[in-house]
């Protein structure tokens, strides 16, 4: 088995990943902090995505280039949209699309120009070893969250989701503006800021890649309540545990 990149969106997801890795050295090109060790056994290099799709986009590409990586795994948060997608939940991508691009009317709504494509696949295998992985940590979700922060956020049985996940450099804070995704793009389950850049890199590289958001409030105008206590109580421990669940096999 090769060298796999595991991309976090946030510095507590990158730390808790960070304290289970015995023998990380630090790298540092383009301003970027590249942490080379072992997790569970797997050659990984772990590094902060960075936030937007130009940065992710930049992230992937030296992961690629630079360290050679063999696949790619990225973690974080996003906002809710399909319909029973909630609070505490898993989104792992079938694919990804950036729904702020708009090249009209010369190319499609959606289309990337050039590519004949609006979505980019996440590789299958990846996915559905990444969503056993996520359904096992969520069946006992109590163990790794503990039920005080469990319930503090409301989370009584969490679920995992599989499909389509949206990105764009926006963060979606609004009812309206989820609203208006829900309408444009009615199969979208999740919204978020680098997953379709980081999945389009990897289309362009040959490198398969797989994309998990924990669903840290409903892109509504709710979104920003508890953002940081979310992070830290739930989704970097869910991070932490799903991925090292996906590297055992």
């Amino acid at each position: 088995m090769g060298r796999i990149a595991i991309m976090a969106a946030m510095h507590e997801e990158l730390a808790a990943l960070l304290a289970s890795m015995p023998d990380e050295q630090k790298d540092t090109v383009a301003g970027r902090e590249f942490w080379v060790g072992h997790l569970e056994g797997r050659e990984v290099v772990a590094v902060l995505s960075r936030i937007g799709k130009v940065a992710a986009a930049t992230t992937t590409t030296l992961l690629v280039e630079r360290y050679g990586v063999d696949a790619l795994l990225f973690t974080g948060v996003a906002g809710g949209l399909g319909a029973g997608v909630r609070v505490g939940d898993v989104v792992v991508a079938d694919a990804l699309l950036q729904h702020d691009m708009d090249a009209s009317p010369i190319f499609p709504r959606w289309e990337v120009p050039l590519y004949g494509r609006s979505r980019f696949e996440a590789d299958a295998a990846m996915s559905e070893r990444l969503r056993a992985a996520a359904a096992d940590v969520l069946a006992h979700a109590g163990t790794h969250l503990g039920a005080q922060a469990l319930a503090g956020f409301g989370i009584a049985s969490p679920a995992v989701h599989r499909g389509l996940i949206i990105s764009g450099d926006r963060f979606v804070s609004t009812a309206a503006e989820s609203g208006a995704l829900r309408a444009a793009l009615p199969d979208a389950l999740a919204v978020e800021m680098e997953g379709a850049a980081v999945a389009q890199v990897c289309h362009d590289l040959g490198v398969p890649c797989a994309v998990m958001r924990t669903i840290s409030d409903r892109a509504d105008d709710s979104a920003h309540l508890d953002f940081n206590t979310f992070i830290r109580e739930i989704a970097s421990r869910y991070s932490v545990a799903i991925v090292r669940r996906y590297l055992r096999g």
